[in-house]
């Protein structure tokens, strides 16, 4: 992406894991002026009916200012999404007031937001696949789509693009862009409106390391063009790429609001979590030879028709954690339900344990070892009208001791459950009366990691299985794989986030438009490599 040299007001470097960390301000650390205060909210509450007092945003004080990027950090259900939703008119506040420019105002809807010179790019792509990139944006304009001059639009976004560096071809199908690029129209969709104020959501979630680096520069781009951006984001590492200013939020209430000159990783991570994530976690080495997963040019159902690939030959050990990364999109959702048994193989062989599985049930799968942390809790997950104590068994009810002969044991069920949601501290109300619809999904995330690893799996497929979790609770996360891994248990671990797949694996693939595009040793990865794994780069390549 080429970038004009006068945008780029700031120096880049390179640290010494090769992450581009861009500064934002002067080595002064000077605060910005008040006097440029675009959005401020004051006193702001939030309360939802039937959750509880956690997820309440309690008084909170927050502005944005023209010409820099203040970032929202905080551990899960802290309520940065939230804020993010009553500044832009998605939600209604409950107390306090927001003022634009100083003047008050009060939004009841994201079109009275946008009116106001505030927009929301959100963390799921809201986009058309079928459409263009022109026509998914005069979706959000106030006229009839087919009423209004395309061609004045796809001018307008060239324009655009010019100004910000978002190279996209506004007469492109969306559904032939890469997420990188689809996540570049959602922004466009926003710019298109001229807002003051951004808030993103999350979006670096769907991107490599190499264009969450370029959006960087993007936003960089806009807050020079004296914008004001509210980066919402749980990643230190992009914190630190982009911040002006950094506010912590816990429980719902501000912990304070630092200049990112004034502050440095492991501090600001100790003020959010209360402790740090660890880099790569030491471990002894593989001991075992027996294979416990194994897949034999197979080629997932989905896709079949889409690669031209002799399948895909996957080998992990007994006591081994092989690390899957690559972005969300490129066939890791269809290999799950090929190693899992929700949906058969279009060809080719799986093994656990040297059983022949393909085309086996899930139960099947299930009572063979295989435990299953989906990346799609919510739908696969977990059954939303049980109760807690209801889901946390729900793959063992029928077990010991959790009925006889038929008949459910409640003491029994409910001893296990306090269990599981005391060791993984889950903010649960009641076992029994509270349905797993209303739990945040960062909660939901802790009981069905309790109820996949408690009985010590063979083999464990663990899809995104730190996601929405703070960083105590992905610390615990990552000890309890490494202790499976020490009683012999073998972890697929799928995820887009590089940090957690360097941090645990044994071995790391890239899967790229359903094709393994490499694997290395995982002590000493180059996170550059997988990068470039990541956006279709080949080996020799790298």
């Amino acid at each position: 992406m080429f970038v004009s040299p006068a945008r780029l007001a700031f120096p880049i470097c390179v640290s010494e894991r090769d992450y581009i960390f861009m500064k934002t301000r002067s080595d002064t650390g000077s605060v910005l002026d008040k006097s440029d205060v675009l959005l401020e909210a004051r006193g702001l509450s939030k309360g939802f009916p039937g959750v509880w007092e956690h997820l309440i945003l309690d008084k909170l004080d927050f502005d944005v200012r023209s010409g820099e990027v203040h970032t929202l950090l905080g551990e899960n259900g802290a309520g940065k999404t939230v804020i993010a939703n009553i500044l832009s008119g998605y939600y209604e506040k409950t107390e306090g007031e927001i003022r634009v420019k100083g003047k008050l105002v009060h939004f009841r809807s994201p079109r009275e937001g946008l009116a106001h010179g505030i927009a929301m790019v959100h963390q799921e792509l809201m986009l058309v696949p079928a459409f263009t990139v022109a026509e998914n944006i005069m979706m959000g304009l106030d006229v009839p789509l087919f009423s209004y001059d395309i061609t004045g639009v796809e001018n307008r976004i060239r324009m655009l693009v010019e100004r910000y560096g978002l190279q996209v071809d506004p007469k492109a199908l969306v559904e032939d862009l890469s997420a990188g690029q689809q996540q570049r129209v959602e922004i466009l969709k926003v710019l298109f409106h001229e807002p003051e104020v951004l808030l993103l959501d999350e979006p670096t979630s769907l991107l490599t390391p190499s264009e969450a680096d370029q959006l960087f520069i993007v936003l960089r781009a806009m807050a020079d063009d004296g914008k004001g951006i509210v980066f919402i984001s749980h990643k230190m590492r992009e914190v630190f790429a982009v911040s002006d200013r950094v506010t912590v939020l816990k429980l719902g209430k501000t912990q304070g609001t630092c200049h990112i000159t004034e502050t440095n990783e492991d501090e600001l991570t100790r003020r959010t979590f209360g402790e740090t994530v660890p880099n790569y976690m030491e471990r002894p080495p593989v001991a075992h030879e027996e294979l416990a997963l194994n897949t034999i040019e197979m080629v997932p159902s989905g896709l079949d028709k889409k690669t031209n690939s002799k399948g895909i030959s996957l080998k992990i050990r007994r006591g081994e954690i092989m690390g899957l990364a690559g972005v969300s999109g490129n066939g890791q959702t269809e290999l799950i339900e090929a190693v899992t048994g929700l949906v058969p193989p279009a060809s080719g062989e799986v093994w656990i344990l040297n059983a022949d599985m393909t085309g086996r049930t899930p139960k099947e799968f299930i009572e063979h070892g295989v435990a299953h942390i989906p990346e799609r809790r919510r739908e696969i997950g977990i059954v939303e009208q049980m109760y807690v104590a209801e889901n946390v068994v729900l793959k063992d009810y029928r077990e010991t001791p959790f009925s006889k002969n038929t008949v459910l044991r409640h003491q029994q069920i409910s001893s296990h459950a306090d269990k599981i949601v005391e060791k993984f501290n889950a903010l649960v109300p009641d076992l029994w009366q509270t349905e797993c619809r209303i739990l945040s999904g960062g909660n939901i995330q802790r009981l069905i990691l309790g109820r996949e690893t408690w009985r010590k799996p063979p083999v464990i497929i663990a899809s995104h299985p730190t996601e929405g979790l703070d960083a105590k609770a992905i610390r615990h996360t990552w000890e309890l794989f490494l202790a499976l891994r020490a009683e012999g248990s073998a972890v697929l671990l799928v995820s887009e986030d590089l940090d957690e797949i360097m941090s645990l694996s044994d071995r790391i693939a890239v899967m790229f438009d359903g094709k393994i595009m490499g694997t290395v040793d995982g002590k000493g990865a180059d996170r550059e490599i997988l990068g470039h794994w990541m956006a279709g780069g080949t080996a020799s390549a790298a």
